[in-house]
């Protein structure tokens, strides 16, 4: 199986305009490496890159993956693309088979292996990865909630407050995909688009199978000081590698 990692964002919001955000230190590794490890733990060496932002310290800092054990193809974006406009510009590195997405800035312990089990299990077009904003660091959400029934298929993305109907549950997306490449066709080339925004909720109103992963483990983006700090003590704690 191969996986994209999309590492093209900013670190703006953490005061980090010297280096892209992937690039933050957690324990004295940058949290791109982290994820680079965890994806080997689980089996998963060929992986692609997709940068925007200062891409060149990151080439430069992994190389060709080798010093990790891994093998890395790295594509540059010209303009920020979202994070569905930077699969589709990587689609050449894919085999026609299943392949794994992960944001760059998360820092997480997921058990990628029983989500690929539980994908391949259930075989719907994507896999999306959950977590409880209950139990989560990530309390405070942003965005919206992932809406599923009790066989753990995706029923919508709303915004604001979760839904007060008992059949369904409201979970938070983690910015982990496992996804078949038909997902690839619905996406336009060169154009902006997220995952989140625009393609999952129009592949659930074509009819398309979406499942919800609810991870046992930590999900932590990395998008504020107290994220930072939180990962920090988590990582001192020994529950990430």
């Amino acid at each position: 199986m191969k996986a994209v990692i999309i590492a093209g964002g900013f670190g703006t919001r953490l005061g980090l305009d010297d280096i892209p955000k992937p690039m933050y230190k957690i324990n004295g590794k940058p949290i791109l490496e982290h994820n680079i490890l965890l994806l080997k733990k689980h089996n998963i060496t060929d992986i692609c890159i997709a940068l925007h932002y200062m891409p060149e310290t990151i080439k430069t800092f992994f190389g060709n993956g080798e010093k990790l054990g891994v093998n890395i193809t790295y594509f540059v974006e010209d303009k920020p693309l979202g994070t569905a406009g930077a699969v589709k510009n990587v689609e050449s590195f894919l085999d026609k088979e299943s392949f794994l997405v992960i944001y760059g800035d998360n820092f997480t312990n997921i058990n990628l292996s029983e989500m690929l089990n539980f994908h391949l299990s259930s075989k719907p077009i994507a896999t999306i990865a959950m977590f409880n904003p209950k139990i989560s660091v990530n309390s405070k959400i942003a965005g919206g909630f992932i809406i599923t029934d009790k066989e753990d298929n995706i029923i919508s993305f709303v915004e604001g407050k979760k839904s007060k109907d008992s059949n369904y549950e409201a979970f938070v997306n983690a910015g982990i995909y496992l996804m078949e490449h038909e997902v690839l066709n619905s996406i336009s080339k060169k154009e902006k688009s997220d995952f989140g925004k625009d393609i999952f909720p129009r592949l659930i109103s074509e009819g398309y199978s979406l499942k919800g992963y609810l991870t046992k483990g930590f999900v932590i983006a990395i998008d504020t000081k107290d994220a930072l700090s939180y990962a920090e003590e988590v990582f001192q704690r020994g529950e990430i590698i």
